[in-house]
């Protein structure tokens, strides 16, 4: 199938609609630095938590999930636990809250909140915050800009363009040609209009999506129902459940995805899973890391509304988003044959979801899943490109060069800021052979270096900036270390990075003095968090009697569990109803239906600034 004038034309609107937005909304983000990249504090949770999954809705990701569920059927659903995606839901009970009463801007201006402005090491936490958002936040651009180029090669043929440009680009290299081409359009509207335009441009990009999204669920059915036709697959591969083996065999289907699997390293499956959750509690106990996640949560009006814009988060991504994925990975299962997904490697499982959607789309709605995939793309750079803007104008530019610098000024700089945060996110791009690379390095190797540190500053009173800075370094070298030594394999090394980073954590906090007591015990009424903080806890309680501790640590972890099961049923939903499984899809309903009558007595109910 050709691309049909109606889905170029839906195409160009909306990349004409999100440059259109970014002037629109110049006048407003111009207004000063806080409405330049938090929106003025002043935007409604329910359109920042749909701005924030609607960020999380990315090419790369997607296309990495369709593959999961074509290999792995339902036990994909675990999969993404190694981001965690469980975080969320962390986040939602307690943690996003807690960040919020801060009322900082970024994660290092948080710091302050918890370490003080002045002590041995206190700049040095500053600056390794700052160093690792900006590393991160390089990496995600990168991630998503190889996961556009590779989606878009398919549906625009250089042949057909290749006429028109006036210069040679190598065939390797082609990806990277469309790449770029579309990160200009985002950049422009993104810098333009800062928080405001990328809010803005998200509820659109959802809007298309969702339309989307649900269209190709319905094709998939009708494919599947209409016809009576049966998924050629193995038998176990529509059983969420699994032992210590996956029990998975391909070899008589496509021998192929065998390999696939081998080299996963996904077969030891209980091993594998223990070995993610491990991580992934410890990670999402760290809270969110320093990327436009945590800047939608600085960005809400109250500590409330930042645990109800969270919480929205899975509502509104999950079921659209599994939706999509449930309806390519049938279409291109019934017809795998059609897909020609070959390439100088073999099988490139990351070309199934731009192939299925090539291949099955009826005009329109196949330009409004393009639109809408595009739209995830420029709405996840953009994010993350504000992120980064917010990093270096905030925490370098205003704190260390031009502290006076006027709002004109200001504003110039989060221009020229966003440009280069670009060109290095690009230039990045071209060193990274695929999106799973980059990924694996990402959530397994460099987030594994933030996790320690990160885990002691909500729980330990003691600990100190010096043991901050420590536990961050030492977790960002042996990341890097790890990355050049095993080519990427990080969920079976991270446990060292995170042991590691422990020790550095431990060993300069002791090697300092503690904070000083008046910043513990601020942070502690302020922020209010469970853990071990006695000595800090009976110091204001000498000073305010009648302060109240915070003592709902079983009630958030019994809501995290709550939250957690209810996020795998928003996953199996749309699965088991494209696939018309009557029985599990009725369990998951009444499950659904009891979790959130519990969750509003247990986490509603009790919201609190």
């Amino acid at each position: 199938m050709k691309l049909h004038f109606i889905d170029i034309f839906i195409i160009f609107l909306y990349l004409a609609s999100m440059i259109f937005i970014g002037l629109y909304m110049r006048k407003k983000a111009n207004i000063n630095q806080e409405s330049y990249l938090m929106g003025g504090k002043k935007l409604p949770w329910y359109l920042l938590g749909l701005s924030d999954a609607s960020d999380m809705f990315d090419i790369s990701g997607t296309m990495w999930m369709v593959t999961l569920c074509f290999v792995y059927g339902l036990k994909s659903i675990w999969l993404p636990w190694l981001w965690p995606v469980f975080n969320q839901v962390f986040m939602m009970m307690f943690l996003s809250k807690w960040l919020r009463r801060s009322n900082a801007n970024t994660g290092a201006e948080w710091l302050v909140t918890r370490f003080g402005v002045t002590g041995k090491g206190v700049k040095a936490s500053h600056n390794i915050v700052v160093v690792f958002a900006l590393i991160a936040c390089l990496g995600f651009l990168a991630y998503g800009f190889i996961g556009l180029g590779k989606f878009i090669e398919i549906f625009i043929p250089w042949q057909k363009i290749q006429p028109y440009i006036p210069f040679e680009v190598r065939p390797d290299f082609i990806g990277h040609f469309y790449g770029i081409i579309f990160t200009l359009f985002a950049m422009f509207y993104s810098i333009m209009g800062g928080m405001h335009s990328i809010v803005l441009g998200d509820l659109i990009k959802y809007s298309i999506m969702t339309i989307a999204c649900i269209s190709i669920a319905i094709i998939a059915m009708l494919h599947l129902h209409q016809n009576n036709q049966k998924l050629n697959i193995p038998s176990e591969w529509l059983n969420p459940f699994f032992n210590w083996k996956l029990n998975l065999d391909w070899k008589n289907i496509i021998p192929e995805v065998n390999k696939k699997i081998e080299a996963d390293g996904y077969g030891l499956f209980g091993i594998f899973f223990m070995m993610m959750l491990f991580k992934g509690v410890f990670a999402s106990l760290a809270g969110p890391a320093p990327n436009y996640d945590m800047q939608k949560v600085l960005s809400t009006k109250s500590p409330k509304e930042a645990s109800k814009m969270t919480g929205f988060v899975s509502i509104v991504l999950l079921p659209i988003r599994y939706s999509l994925i449930i309806g390519i990975t049938v279409l291109a299962l019934l017809y795998y044959s059609k897909l020609n997904l070959s390439g100088a490697n073999g099988i490139d499982f990351e070309k199934i979801l731009p192939a299925a959607i090539y291949n099955f789309l009826p005009v329109g709605i196949l330009g409004l899943t393009l639109t809408g995939l595009l739209g995830a793309f420029m709405g996840t750079f953009s994010g993350t490109l504000n992120a980064a803007q917010a990093y270096i104008v905030n925490d370098i530019y205003l704190k260390f060069i031009n502290p006076n610098a006027s709002n004109k000024k200001m504003i110039t700089t989060n221009y020229l800021v966003g440009v280069l945060v670009v060109v290095l996110g690009v230039l990045l791009g071209f060193f990274t052979k695929d999106v799973n690379s980059i990924l694996q390095w990402i959530v397994g190797g460099l987030y594994g270096g933030y996790i320690a540190a990160n885990l002691f500053k909500w729980y330990w009173w003691r600990f100190n900036a010096n043991g901050f800075f420590w536990g961050m370094a030492v977790g960002i070298i042996s990341a890097l270390f790890f990355l050049k030594l095993y080519n990427g394999l990080f969920l079976n090394v991270w446990p060292f990075i995170f042991i590691l980073s422990v020790i550095g954590c431990v060993v300069g906090t002791y090697s300092a003095p503690p904070t000083d007591i008046e910043t513990l015990k601020h942070f502690y009424k302020t922020v209010k968090p469970w853990g071990f903080w006695k000595p800090i806890q009976e110091a204001v309680m000498n000073d305010d009697p009648t302060f109240k501790p915070n003592t709902n640590f079983k009630l958030d972890m019994f809501n995290v569990v709550l939250g957690i099961i209810a996020q795998l049923c928003l996953t199996l939903l749309p699965i088991y109803l494209v696939l018309w499984m009557k029985l599990p899809l009725l369990i998951i309903i009444v499950i659904l239906i009891i979790i959130i009558f519990l969750l509003k007595k247990t986490w509603w109910n009790k919201l609190e600034d």
